[in-house]
């Protein structure tokens, strides 16, 4: 019963991931609607079976101003996939800035990028062009709906409808 559910807004576009818990009061409530379920899992009371929910919608709309992904240490390793930019290892994984902070290179998204302590000290105070070294992958800025569908690590195939028509690529 760990897994989340995934909270949608009244016009379907994803809001976050809550708990179980959450999720079945909402619908108990009224205040939400199941929009799927996980196979073969109930929610048992006393009295009644309840289907365990993955997907729910909210009957009143939520107005958020806008989300995006924070700029953290955490989220730049799993944007990177946990995986050295240079040479693919996934061992004593740094942050590497591409335009060095020394040359007014700034900390953003299009800026840093996962390093291992090999590869971080190999470039030491140079661009990656300067010390010979390649990117594997451009940096970007994940959206929040890229971020919850590929970055969560837990994305339930009950979720992948909500999610796959609302990121372009």
């Amino acid at each position: 019963m760990s897994k989340g559910v995934l909270l949608l807004n009244q016009d379907y576009s994803p809001l976050t991931i809550c708990s179980m818990e959450k999720a079945f009061i909402l619908v108990f409530l009224k205040k939400a609607e199941l929009l799927s379920e996980v196979e073969d899992q109930m929610i048992r009371t006393v009295t009644r079976v309840y289907p365990m929910p993955a997907v729910i919608r909210l009957f009143n709309y939520i107005h958020l101003p806008y989300r995006g992904v924070v700029l953290t240490r955490q989220n730049i390793f799993k944007r990177d996939r946990f995986s050295c930019q240079y040479c693919g290892s996934g061992k004593n994984l740094t942050l590497d800035h591409i335009v060095p902070r020394s040359k007014g290179g700034k900390s953003s998204w299009m800026n840093l990028v996962t390093a291992c302590r090999r590869c971080n000290t190999t470039k030491g105070d140079r661009t990656p062009e300067e010390a010979g070294l390649l990117l594997k992958d451009q940096p970007h800025k994940p959206t929040y709906l890229m971020f919850l569908r590929d970055y969560s690590g837990s994305v339930r195939k009950e979720w992948m409808p909500f999610l796959q028509t609302r990121v372009k690529t």
